[in-house]
């Protein structure tokens, strides 16, 4: 008679914890495993930078189906050098109130920022999302700092959950829902810490979205026009951020 093998345990088994009866399981791991980990390497704040993956350093020989995003090519600088401006100014400041920067992980605006982050010396955040295109890790992330998430909400928590300030740079749908997404928890009072947001490239957002349109429909209260700043520069946004970041609170945890 031969010896039966021990069955697998549950959290050992793939095939299960890649089930839909499972889901609530790799939701609750992508709560707990960074949460663990930003603890591990005191990340307690941060500044996140939003903007258009498509968004690349300036090719000199573009094509003409290039050179819409090309004349965009600006902004990638602008976040590298704003980057590393913030966290410069960060180290500065007393160790309990310095700050990591996070992006998305990816191409872009996100490796323009993440390459100014490394450039100071700071530390470097990457909350990848799995998707078909696009989305790839770029090579400017800290180690043991780069994340690859699965569920869209779970990287938005961890993004919005650290942040002090949100730098939105120009970019499409899924900064767009991003940027929406914060505006609503901040106007809905969803926070509970102050968290600015810089809408950069006045020219491009007030092109984009109609703001003002919408208050004057009554869709958005006039002081929901407050929830915001347009900036235009490195040094225009490092003093929004200089003088919005509220460095004598205590950072909270939301409820």
């Amino acid at each position: 008679m031969t010896k039966k093998e021990r069955p697998i345990k549950a959290y050992k088994n793939i095939d299960f914890l890649n089930s839909p009866e499972a889901r609530t399981i790799r939701i609750i791991s992508e709560y707990t495993e960074p949460r663990t980990r930003f603890e591990k390497y005191g990340i307690k704040h941060t500044i996140a930078f939003f903007g258009s993956a498509r968004i690349r350093p300036k090719q000199p020989d573009s094509s003409s189906c290039e050179k819409g995003i090309n004349s965009l090519s600006k902004y990638y600088d602008d976040a590298v050098e704003l980057a590393e401006m913030a966290i410069k100014w960060s180290k500065s400041l007393p160790e309990e109130q310095q700050f990591a920067l996070c992006s998305g992980g990816g191409p872009g605006i996100m490796e323009a920022a993440n390459l100014g982050a490394t450039r100071a010396g700071g530390q470097s955040i990457g909350l990848n999302i799995s998707l078909p295109y696009e989305q790839k890790p770029n090579p400017y992330i800290s180690e043991n700092l780069g994340f690859e998430f699965h569920y869209f909400f779970m990287r938005k928590f961890w993004f919005v959950h650290l942040a002090r300030a949100l730098v939105v740079f120009p970019g499409g749908f899924g900064t767009l829902d991003e940027l929406f997404e914060v505006l609503t928890l901040i106007q809905t009072k969803k926070l509970t810490h102050k968290v600015i947001v810089l809408m950069y490239g006045s020219d491009y957002w007030k092109r984009v979205i109609n703001f003002e349109f919408l208050a004057e429909q009554g869709m958005i209260s006039p002081e929901d026009l407050n929830l915001f700043s347009f900036v235009d520069s490195p040094s225009q946004a490092m003093d929004c951020l200089k003088n919005g970041i509220c460095l004598a609170s205590v950072f909270q945890t939301d409820k």
